[in-house]
C-alpha cells in the first residue's frame, strides 16, 4: 500500500496533506537509490486545486532550474504529472501514456536534474505519440519528434520509476567517479 501522502488524488484526507506540503519550499529529489525516484507513480484520478497547485509549483520549478522537463516524483509526489517543453512551451500532462514508439532510434546525451551534473547518451524512438490529460482535464494526443519525443520518454521514465542512467549506452557516462554501479 502507497504512502499517505502520495494517494493525493483518492481521499480528502490525503488531499489535506498535500496541501499542507505544498506550502513548504519544494525540492528537487536527487541520487540514484532515492525511493522516492525509484517508485512507480499512481494515476491521477481528478483534478484538485492542491494538484493545479502543485502543476504551478512545477512550472516555476522548472524555470528556475532551467530545465526542458520534470516529472512530480522529482519534487517528491509520487503522481503521474510531468512538465516536458514541447516546441518551445511547458506543457503539463497528466496520466501520460506513450501510445507509439517509432522503430527509428538515434542516440542522444541526456541529463537530469535528480542527477546533477551527470551526463550520458541514451538511445531512444526518434518519434512518439503520447495521450494525457491537460491541466484543463481535456483529454490530448500529440506526435512528437526528436527533442520532443525525448524529454517526454525521459519524463514519462520517472513516473516508472526508471532514470535516465538505467538506459545508458556502455562507456557513455560523463562524471563517471559521481555515481557507482
Amino acid at each position: 500500500m502507497p504512502d499517505k501522502k502520495f494517494r493525493v488524488y483518492s481521499k480528502n484526507r490525503d488531499i489535506h496533506l498535500l496541501s499542507i506540503m505544498l506550502t513548504a519550499e519544494l525540492a528537487i529529489q536527487t541520487g540514484q537509490d532515492n525511493e522516492i525516484l525509484r517508485k512507480e507513480s499512481l494515476p491521477v484520478k481528478f483534478l484538485t486545486k492542491e494538484l493545479k497547485r502543485l502543476i504551478d509549483r512545477m512550472h516555476t520549478i522548472m524555470k528556475k532550474k532551467k530545465g526542458i522537463g520534470l516529472a512530480a516524483p522529482q519534487v517528491g509526489f509520487n503522481v503521474r504529472i510531468i512538465i516536458a517543453r514541447i516546441s518551445g512551451s511547458n506543457v503539463a500532462m497528466i496520466n501520460p501514456e506513450i501510445l507509439e514508439l517509432s522503430k527509428e532510434c538515434k542516440p542522444g546525451e541526456e541529463g537530469c536534474l535528480s542527477l546533477p551534473n551527470i551526463w550520458g547518451v541514451v538511445t531512444r524512438p526518434v518519434e512518439i505519440t503520447v495521450r494525457f490529460i491537460d491541466e484543463k482535464w481535456q483529454k490530448q494526443v500529440l506526435i512528437l519528434k526528436n527533442l520532443d519525443a525525448r524529454v517526454v520518454q525521459h519524463e514519462t521514465d520517472h513516473l516508472d520509476g526508471i532514470l535516465f542512467i538505467d538506459r545508458l549506452e556502455a562507456n557513455s557516462l560523463d562524471n563517471a567517479d559521481s555515481i557507482e554501479f
